[in-house]
């Protein structure tokens, strides 16, 4: 049985990232789990910080998610054509010290998929990711792209998916992510 933890790229509480990792997670198949982690009080990364309280309570906390998953899925917000700030920030904090960071990245299955409201969706901010995901060591899966689009009309008020064909391309993303994360394991 596969574990999968998800992280929103997002602090926003009406985020369309965060919709789309709770579609994520209705959407996956059986004997996969999808843990929704959150970036939420992690502080802005500062070394000083780091050397006289060590890493934060909410980064060291998400660390041992990602640890004691099996796959990473990044589902990530595109800021002025590149990743948010927060969730760059989140990231670092999780491979410090780096001595520890190979726990927490090398070798894990990621996967990275993102909803905006532009027409063009989170392409760039998935692409800039990957010299990350290599950096860290991790495992990235080409399976299956997803970038929502015009999120606004993809997902109610409520931030329930509302589009069957984005429902149909997050199933078939989350379950292609799913049988990668299974073939590591085995």
């Amino acid at each position: 049985m596969a574990k999968i933890i998800g992280i929103s790229g997002s602090l926003r509480r009406g985020s369309f990232n965060a919709a789309l990792l709770r579609a994520s997670v209705a959407a996956a198949p059986a004997g996969t789990t999808i843990e929704v982690g959150s970036i939420r009080g992690i502080p802005l990364y500062d070394a000083d910080l780091e050397a006289s309280d060590g890493i934060p309570a909410a980064a060291r906390e998400l660390k041992d998610q990602i640890a004691a998953a099996d796959g990473l899925l990044l589902v990530t917000p595109e800021y002025n054509n590149s990743i948010p700030g927060v969730f760059k920030n989140a990231i670092d904090w999780l491979s410090r010290p780096p001595s520890d960071a190979p726990r927490v990245f090398n070798g894990r299955p990621v996967a990275i998929m993102g909803a905006s409201t532009t027409r063009f969706g989170t392409l760039l901010s998935q692409t800039a990711w990957l010299p990350i995901v290599r950096t860290l060591g991790m495992r990235p899966w080409y399976g299956v792209s997803l970038y929502v689009s015009e999120a606004g009309k993809v997902f109610d008020a409520s931030g329930d998916l509302i589009d069957p064909a984005i429902r149909e391309r997050v199933t078939k993303f989350v379950h292609g992510f799913a049988d990668f994360v299974e073939q590591s394991i085995r």
